[in-house]
């Protein structure tokens, strides 16, 4: 999509979710917003700011490396004209499923996630036991010239025992309902860069 919102896209992905919970499309932004916002990523990353990434929340917060070993940092407005690009896009995005499938999603909070080759994030779901806000993910892939032989696959836990694999090719955008689908992050050979965030309701507590 371009910077404006396209919008048979954007309705392309929520009927996905309607019918299968998931959506998949490439070539979701323009390659120069994608090298753009990778850039930003390493420049973050050399600059000391990513973070080794925690499990858990509150008090249960705890950097397992054995479980995750992504590094990351958060985005927020303003940050750079990339960034505040992609957020423009998410929240369109956000816009059109509350519009079509009434989710009532309120925002969006997200991070850049750097894996450096050989790390992983074990089988997980996004929605915390305590915390129902998460509702739907957003997993973009900033990877120029990815290989699947490279790995690093997104690997989604599908019903009726179905698996799929989704590598981290540039300009890929994956989009699913964050309570439904176990999905976890495999050993990559390669230094591997996305955009990880959710799309969040308002509490049920």
């Amino acid at each position: 999509m371009n910077l404006d919102a396209d919008f048979s896209l954007l309705q392309l992905i929520a009927d996905d979710l309607a019918e299968r919970g998931w959506s998949v499309q490439d070539a979701f932004l323009p390659a120069s917003l994608i090298a753009a916002l990778a850039a930003e990523c390493r420049t973050r990353a050399s600059e000391g700011l990513l973070a080794a990434a925690a499990v858990g929340r509150g008090d249960g917060q705890a950097v397992r490396e054995g479980i995750r070993g992504d590094r990351i940092h958060w985005l927020e407005p303003g940050q750079s004209e990339a960034c505040d690009h992609y957020l423009s896009a998410l929240d369109t995005l956000r816009l059109t499923l509350n519009r079509t499938l009434f989710l009532g999603l309120e925002d969006f909070e997200g991070h850049f996630a750097l894996y450096p080759p050989g790390s992983f994030y074990q089988k997980h779901l996004d929605r915390f036991r305590d915390d129902d806000r998460r509702t739907v993910t957003a997993v973009f892939y900033l990877n120029a010239d990815w290989r699947e032989e490279q790995g690093g696959a997104l690997r989604m836990y599908l019903p009726d025992e179905q698996v799929l694999d989704l590598a981290p090719l540039a300009g890929r955008l994956a989009v699913f309902l964050s309570g439904d689908f176990p999905h976890e992050v495999l050993p990559a050979s390669h230094e591997r860069l996305s955009l990880t965030g959710w799309f969040r309701r308002r509490g049920s507590f």
